[in-house]
């Protein structure tokens, strides 16, 4: 189970690069986290986007509304389940996200105010469909590489 939250200023990515975002930055997560792209596993990630007026965001201390310039701003808030997040994944991960939002954005690069949050739930912290959700119950599912369920089961220590 993945969470992909992306706050912009209002407007600032149009309903074709949300379409776009909604796939790619899926996938930006899915590959590294399952070991390969599998289709089968994205009914486990949600993509929100979260809109907010440029009076309600600030950056260097000052407001959107006020700043001289347009700032472009977006933070990415990535809630991942407890399994094998090393650092290097973490990056691969966080770079993964970068690009996708370089590409749909139709810029050079990502924007230095372009942020991206890595956070991973604890093992028996996610809960849905009436219970609490564990990444072990779904590393037989098909979807994981057998080297990616390898790498979860040791990194929780099973």
């Amino acid at each position: 189970m993945t969470i992909i939250t992306v706050n912009t200023p209002k407007g600032r990515l149009s309903l074709e690069q949300r379409r776009e975002l909604a796939e790619t930055l899926t996938d930006a997560v899915l590959v590294p986290e399952v070991g390969r792209f599998e289709p089968a596993a994205r009914v486990g990630f949600q993509v929100h986007f979260v809109e907010r007026e440029r009076d309600m965001m600030a950056i260097g201390g000052r407001l959107l509304a006020d700043a001289g310039q347009e700032a472009d701003v977006m933070v990415v808030d990535l809630a991942v389940m407890d399994a094998a997040w090393q650092p290097d994944v973490r990056a691969e991960v966080i770079e993964r996200v970068l690009a996708a939002l370089t590409a749909a954005c139709g810029t050079q690069g990502p924007s230095p105010a372009w942020w991206v949050n890595f956070r991973v739930i604890d093992e028996g912290s996610w809960g849905a469909s009436g219970g609490v959700l564990s990444v072990l119950s779904l590393l037989d599912s098909g979807v994981f590489t057998g080297e990616r369920a390898k790498a979860v089961r040791a990194a929780l220590g099973v």
